[in-house]
């Protein structure tokens, strides 16, 4: 099982060259873009990082998307369910990368979960 560690954490932004340069001045976060995946990612120098998605009806501004290492997405949805909740998205796969699944708790916060191809990634 894994130790449901938060493992990704995406911040919308409407113009997001500008939101990496400003966590990059106030955190010093190292600002890594994938032409690729037309993704900008930053990482805190520990291990910990996410994303900036543009702002869009799927990622509103004000909405921080957490993702939790999830070793079974499928399962995890199902116990959503049962416990109250609702699955937004169900599990997909990001290209040569991994898998996620989102979700909305009784209180109406949205999550997501997250398994990477790398076994090792995230331990």
């Amino acid at each position: 099982m894994s130790k449901r560690n938060v493992v990704h954490v995406e911040i919308p932004a409407v113009n997001v060259e500008a939101a990496a340069a400003f966590y990059k001045e106030l955190f010093g976060w190292r600002i890594v873009t994938s032409q690729e995946m037309n993704y900008t990612m930053w990482e805190d120098g520990t291990g910990s990082g996410g994303g900036f998605p543009q702002v869009s009806d799927e990622n509103p501004a004000g909405r921080v998307m957490v993702y939790i290492d999830s070793d079974d997405i499928e399962a995890d949805l199902k116990k959503v369910e049962k416990l109250g909740g609702r699955v937004i998205h169900p599990k997909m796969e990001i290209p040569n990368t991994g898998w996620f699944g989102i979700f909305q708790d009784p209180t109406g916060n949205v999550l997501a979960l997250y398994t990477s191809m790398n076994p090792d990634f995230n331990k």
